[in-house]
C-alpha cells in the first residue's frame, strides 16, 4: 500500500535563532516540538509517536539519549524510531511516520530536530575527523586526509571534467538561493550577490568558492504528521505524502560513479510510487550542503540529464518567479540556515510553506500543489544516506 491518503503533515515549524547561546540542545528540541504542536493546534498530550535521530543530547550514549528527550518533553508515547541517516534523517522519518500511522502503532507523530554547531564553536575538519577515526573504513581513508570541504571539492572537480561544467554555473545556484534569502528575516545571509562575487571569494577546496558553501548555525525544526481522522479535524492545510525513496549510497569497494547519488534510485521510487514526473513537480527542496550537492540532485533526480546541470541553472533557472524550477526559496543551506549540519528538516519546513501558500509573497509559487524534498546524509564522493519525498496539496 502506498503513502497516499494515509497520513497528513499537519505541523510545521523552524526555530528563528541562528545563535543559541542562550538555549540548550534539549531546549531547542523542546521548543520546535512546541511550535510546531501549535501550529497544528494539538498538544505534547496528543502525541503517541516520536522520530529522532543522532542530532539529540546524549546520542554518544546508545539509546539513553533520544530516550532522554521523550522524558524532557514529557511524551507519552506508543511508537518510537531513532533512524539515523543524517541530514536525510528526518525526510526519511516521515515516510516512517506514515507507515506507523497506517500499521496503527500511533495516530499523531512528532519528528525534531535542532543543533548548536555555531554556538559551540564547530570546527567541520575536527568534527570529521573525530567521527570517523573509529569506523571500519578509517584505517584506509584518513591517511588521505579527506574531509567534508575536499570531498566535494572532488565532485565538482569531476562534473567539471566530465561535462565542462564551469565555477560561474556553480555561482548561479549561490545567486538563486541568495535571491530567495533576502526575503527572509531569518537568514543569516541575506544579501543578494553576484556570480561575480561568488567565484571572486576564497577558494575553500578547489574548485569550490566560499561561497559554494553553506552555513554554519544553530536552531532546528520539527513537524507533525497525523492521521486522516485526526487531520481532518484541524483547521490547517491537508498536505499528504505521496511518494518517498531512500537508500544508502556506499563505495562498493571501489565500483562506483562518484556522481551518482542514492537520488538516482530514491527519485525513481519517489515518482514511481506518487505517479508523477519530475516535470510534474513545481517547487524542489533540494539539500545544498555545497553549490555542486544541488546541480547533482537535479540530475540524479531526473530534472535535467546527466552533464546538463550546469545549463539547467544559469541565468536563474531556479530562482523563484524566473526559472523552470523554483528551489530553496527560504534562502536554504547556502543562506538560510542550515541547523546542527542536517538540512533535511528545514527543507521539509520550506516545502510545507509553498504547499500551503504561506512563503514569502516574492518567492511563492503560484497554486502550489506538488514539491519534492530531497536529502543527502553524509558525503557525496562517499558514503551517504539518500531521502526524497513528494508532497502533494490535496483539494
Amino acid at each position: 500500500m502506498g503513502l497516499k491518503g494515509q497520513a497528513y503533515v499537519v505541523g510545521a515549524y523552524e526555530h528563528p535563532t541562528r545563535h543559541a547561546v542562550d538555549r540548550s540542545l534539549g531546549q531547542l528540541h523542546a521548543d520546535v516540538a512546541l511550535g510546531a504542536l501549535q501550529d497544528a493546534g494539538l498538544t505534547v498530550d496528543d502525541v503517541d509517536g516520536y522520530f529522532c535521530a543522532g542530532d539529540v543530547p546524549g546520542w554518544e550514549s546508545p539509546g539513553v539519549g533520544p530516550l532522554s528527550v521523550v522524558e524532557y518533553l514529557g511524551l507519552k508515547l506508543r511508537h518510537f524510531d531513532t533512524s539515523e541517516t543524517w541530514g536525510s534523517s528526518y525526510i526519511n522519518h516521515v515516510e516512517h511516520a506514515v507507515q506507523a500511522i497506517q500499521a496503527g502503532k500511533c495516530r499523531v507523530a512528532l519528528i525534531t530536530q535542532a543543533g548548536r554547531p555555531r554556538a559551540e564553536k564547530f570546527s567541520p575538519v575536527e568534527s570529521h575527523l573525530k567521527q570517523t577515526q573509529s569506523t571500519a573504513e578509517s584505517p584506509f581513508e584518513l591517511p588521505y586526509g579527506p574531509v567534508v570541504t575536499n570531498m566535494y571539492g572532488m565532485c565538482a572537480a569531476r562534473h567539471m571534467y566530465e561535462y565542462g561544467t564551469t565555477s560561474e554555473q556553480l555561482a548561479w545556484i549561490k545567486v538563486a538561493a541568495s535571491h530567495h534569502a533576502q526575503h527572509n528575516p531569518n537568514a543569516m545571509l541575506p544579501k543578494v550577490v553576484t556570480v561575480e562575487e561568488v567565484i571572486a571569494s576564497p577558494i575553500v577546496s578547489t574548485p569550490l568558492h566560499r561561497l559554494d558553501c553553506c552555513v554554519i548555525s544553530d536552531g532546528g525544526g520539527a513537524l507533525v504528521i497525523a492521521h486522516p481522522d485526526v487531520a481532518r479535524q484541524l483547521k490547517r492545510p491537508l498536505i499528504r505524502p505521496i511518494g518517498s525513496g531512500f537508500t544508502v549510497k556506499h563505495l562498493n569497494g571501489g565500483y562506483f560513479n562518484i556522481l551518482e547519488s542514492g537520488a538516482v534510485q530514491t527519485g525513481k521510487e519517489a515518482f514511481a510510487e506518487a505517479g508523477v514526473t519530475p516535470q510534474d513537480i513545481q517547487y524542489a527542496s533540494l539539500y545544498d550542503s555545497f553549490t555542486i550537492t544541488v546541480l547533482i540532485q537535479l540530475e540524479n533526480l531526473g530534472f535535467c540529464e546527466p552533464g546538463q546541470g550546469g545549463r539547467f541553472v544559469t541565468d536563474g533557472g531556479l530562482i523563484s518567479g524566473v526559472g523552470r524550477l523554483p528551489f530553496n526559496t527560504d534562502g536554504g543551506g547556502l543562506c538560510n540556515n542550515h541547523p546542527g549540519n542536517r538540512g533535511g528538516m528545514t527543507k521539509l519546513i520550506e516545502a510545507m510553506r509553498q504547499l500551503r501558500g504561506e512563503a514569502h509573497p516574492a518567492v511563492q509559487v503560484d497554486n502550489c500543489t506538488l514539491a519534492l524534498v530531497h536529502g543527502t546524509g553524509g558525503q557525496l564522493g562517499a558514503r551517504h544516506g539518500s531521502a526524497t519525498l513528494i508532497l502533494e496539496r490535496e483539494g
